[in-house]
């Protein structure tokens, strides 16, 4: 993918807006990764799903949605893999100026640190580009290796919020952890 324009770059990984035409590599590699995803998560696995995530990612203002690409041989993948996704939803500007994250890394790249790189560029782009001041990540408790990826790159446990969102057919405890600008 070497025509591919990029957002922003680290050594190993670069992240992008999505395309209708990822649908393919983003399906096949969600439906490769459900062990690791669940019970946390449950991206699009099937073309049409994909499209119309895609599609509000794309559209609508109050979200951003980037995918995690490898770069230059970084692994199993290769140059311009998916390597995993990071959204940026529920995007509020004016006083506010803040965002609510969503990610997960597929399998194929999981434990080698590319959504620990792939999370500063998000970070680096939110806080300059979209002029965002602040981003949240609510993290179910169990969820371990979400909360290391948002502590090591900085980000503060704020509370604790029962009964947050609806995942899976059930009500589930979130913990609240954020990250502003002045703190990256």
């Amino acid at each position: 993918m070497s025509d591919t324009t990029y957002l922003a770059e680290g050594p190993r990984t670069a992240i992008r807006p999505f395309t209708p035409a990822d649908a393919d590599e983003f399906t096949a590699r969600a439906r490769e990764s459900r062990e690791l995803h669940r019970p946390w998560l449950f991206p699009p696995t099937d073309p049409d799903t994909y499209a119309a995530y895609a599609t509000v990612l794309i559209e609508d203002p109050s979200k951003a949605g980037f995918l995690l690409c490898e770069r230059h041989g970084a692994g199993a993948g290769g140059d311009g893999a998916v390597a995993g996704f990071i959204n940026i939803n529920n995007i509020v500007i004016g006083g506010f100026r803040c965002g609510a994250l969503g990610y997960g890394a597929f399998a194929h790249a999981a434990g080698r640190g590319l959504m620990a790189e792939g999370l500063g560029l998000v970070l680096r782009y939110a806080f300059g580009s979209l002029g965002l001041h602040r981003l949240e990540a609510n993290i179910q408790p169990g969820n371990e290796a979400s909360i290391a990826l948002v502590r090591r790159a900085g980000f503060r446990l704020e509370g604790f919020s029962p009964d947050f969102l609806f995942i899976d057919g059930a009500w589930r405890d979130h913990e609240r952890w954020a990250i502003t600008a002045e703190m990256c």
